[in-house]
């Protein structure tokens, strides 16, 4: 089954609902718009056997009583239509009410509009809840890239664990069979118990007098910290005191409501078949992971207190071949439910969603929203903050600006330039683009950002997945030529590796290539070629051990070897300097921050140059013209820079402690 996709396994598991999934007892009021999905079933009219070859029963929010009750007290709660923790009680409550003893069947939550084009199906398996609404937070974000199947196993159902498998199993095989070039994705909720508090559950509600076997719910629950979400989510509003009283008393009314009906309905018999069907499912998914195939992500919680969910990532991350690991260090049990928590966010981190038989770093990509560039701009704002970065740009008619008015708006347009050391100019770089012109930089990479010849001392894959977020992907001709074909602003650094880590008194030297093919590629699309000078990493740190420095010390040099090892090869047929890519850390002293500049220079266009360029005589030498402009934009901002009353940080915080932080610090004159 797994063989035939791709598995997302997370370690733990979430109780969520949401408005728009409503019980199979509820028969449709109107059919339901044929964007949303074109395998509609009502489940009154088609036979068990026929719901699971047909496909899911779609569950429209028009069905559910309560919804616009729900509507009416979530108020502003959420400025993107998120549900709250109160609203996943208060749904929770009304489902588990209505829900009825039928089969096990798959429906699809989807409210937001049509997918993508080949979206991929993402079949969601439930944890011990069995409801089926565990991603609810993130269906309107997924469904816009998804074909998503959702299992629903009614709390009174007793069908075997082997008739769940097979259920699954068969629509696995039907849906490969309809489109085998489709992926496939199971997203499972994973119990694979091991040491697990749940263990001590089964023979304690076995011996459990029947006067406190009501409180077994409870005790989970509590478990499961979804109380204390309640409080932090609450707190984290950061509301006046008499709201903030407010919302924590309606969150302690939906909290017992919804433990009031889960205490009638999951009886210590059912709780007892669910804790065995999980102790079964354990046993069977242990015994044949070694047949696992499939590409997996598994996702962890660090602070799971109901499961060992790092424990069991880690083991996994060992067992299975294809596998890459997240784990969220200030989680709990519920990673779902977790405020900032986005799925679709991670799941384009690690390179995991593709639309077709082979991942393309290109076509399968999506941009962040707003907020999601938010969330990962936010972290590493501090970048921009202590270098305050100064952006020059070259209008058409040749004048220097401050910003980026030219850059041009549309493209393909291709920025070439110098590669700072370790790369610390590239977040400044990237986020100003963002935040000024709306413009995303679809940076070329080293394949190390995405892929490892083997396990060994590189940092983990995870470390590059804001690169990676913000479209970033490993340098190849084809995504080249895509990136160009989809009129993308690209971002080269023709000097590399051998450039970001460059030796001692090296800093602004180039370190290029004498191969002049991305000049060609552009030509070939007609793209705007952009040379740029990036100045001010000897301003932040001074290079204390470099390369030359490192391989004399044994300990360094053998670790070098080792990361070089486990690195895909660049360049293999070069000579000279810029063959030279041993993967190292240099040791870099700290200073002051200083401050970054950039400068951009006019536009080369090459739209009407097709022909010309063709030849790699001409090719050559407008190669030589972009470094020789690169060149002269870092002497230029070298030279300006000593005239910059602000190129300390005092200066500036001065400047802004006066003026306001958020006001734009002078600089040279131009």
């Amino acid at each position: 089954m797994a063989a035939t996709g791709t598995g997302v396994c997370a370690a733990g598991f979430s109780l969520v609902l949401r408005r728009d999934i409503f019980p199979a007892t509820v028969r449709p009021k109107h059919s339901v718009s044929a964007s949303v999905t074109n395998r509609v079933v009502e489940s009154d009219i088609l036979s068990e056997q026929e719901q699971r070859h047909r496909g899911p029963i779609v569950w429209d929010k028009g069905h559910f009583e309560k919804k616009n009750s729900i509507e009416k007290t979530r108020g502003n709660e959420s400025q993107n239509g998120d549900l709250s923790l109160r609203d996943y009680l208060q749904l929770s409550r009304e489902l588990i009410t209505r829900s009825d003893g039928g089969p096990p069947r798959w429906f699809s939550p989807l409210e937001c509009g049509a997918r993508l084009k080949d979206s991929p199906l993402l079949l969601f398996l439930p944890g011990i809840d069995g409801v089926g609404l565990g991603l609810t937070l993130h269906h309107e974000r997924l469904g816009k890239i998804f074909d998503i199947w959702c299992l629903h196993i009614p709390v009174m159902d007793r069908t075997p664990f082997t008739d769940l498998v097979k259920l699954v199993e068969s629509t696995v095989r039907s849906e490969y069979c309809r489109s085998p070039n489709r992926p496939i994705y199971l997203l499972i909720q994973l119990h694979l118990f091991g040491k697990s508090q749940l263990q001590t559950l089964i023979p304690f509600s076995a011996m459990l007098p029947q006067q406190f076997r009501a409180g077994l719910p409870y005790m989970l629950s509590l478990m499961t910290g979804i109380p204390s979400r309640l409080v932090v989510a609450t707190m984290e509003k950061r509301l006046p005191l008499e709201q903030t009283v407010e919302e924590l008393s309606k969150g302690a009314v939906a909290f017992s409501s919804y433990l009031s009906v889960l205490a009638e309905v999951l009886t210590v018999e059912t709780l007892l078949w669910k804790l065995n069907i999980l102790k079964s499912a354990a046993a069977s998914a242990n015994s044949r992971l070694h047949a696992v195939k499939a590409q997996t992500l598994i996702l962890t919680s660090g602070q799971d207190q109901l499961l060992p969910s790092r424990e069991e990532g880690e083991r996994l991350h060992q067992m299975l071949p294809k596998c890459e690991i997240r784990t969220f260090n200030e989680s709990g049990h519920a990673l779902f439910l977790e405020d900032g928590f986005d799925l679709v966010t991670i799941l384009m981190g690690a390179s995991f969603y593709r639309r077709g038989r082979n991942r393309d770093y290109v076509f399968d990509y999506l941009p962040p929203s707003p907020s999601q560039f938010r969330k990962i701009y936010e972290p590493h704002r501090w970048t921009e903050v202590a270098t305050n970065p100064v952006m020059l740009s070259t209008l058409e008619s040749g004048k220097v600006v401050r910003g980026l008015a030219g850059i041009p708006s549309e493209g393909p347009v291709l920025l070439v330039g110098y590669h700072m050391m370790l790369g610390l100019e590239l977040v400044p770089l990237v986020s100003r683009f963002w935040i000024e012109r709306n413009i995303l930089l679809r940076g070329i990479a080293h394949p190390m950002m995405f892929t490892r010849l083997r396990d060994g001392l590189l940092p983990e894959l995870s470390s590059f997945d804001t690169y990676k977020m913000m479209g970033a992907v490993p340098v190849s001709a084809s995504n080249f030529f895509k990136l160009f074909s989809t009129k993308s602003h690209v971002l080269l650094y023709p000097g590399g590796m051998r450039e970001a880590l460059h030796r001692k008194g090296e800093e602004y030297k180039l370190f290029w290539p004498e191969q002049s093919e991305f000049v060609r590629m552009a030509a070939r699309f007609g793209a705007k070629i952009i040379p740029f000078g990036a100045v001010g990493e000897d301003d932040i740190g001074q290079l204390l051990l470099d390369y030359d420095d490192l391989k004399k010390i044994p300990y360094f040099k053998d670790s070098i070897e080792e990361l070089t090892d486990e690195t895909v090869k660049l360049r293999s047929n070069a000579e000279g300097e810029i063959a030279n890519q041993a993967v190292h850390l240099p040791i870099i002293l700290p200073k002051l921050p200083g401050r970054f500049y950039f400068y951009f220079g006019k536009v080369i266009e090459t739209e009407e140059r097709k022909h010309e360029l063709k030849s790699r005589d001409k090719a050559d030498e407008l190669y030589s013209e972009v470094k020789n402009e690169v060149e002269r934009c870092i002497a230029y901002l070298k030279d300006k820079r000593e005239n910059d009353p602000y190129r300390k940080i005092f200066s500036r915080l001065s400047y802004q402690a006066t003026h306001g932080f958020d006001s734009e610090v002078p600089t040279f004159d131009i």
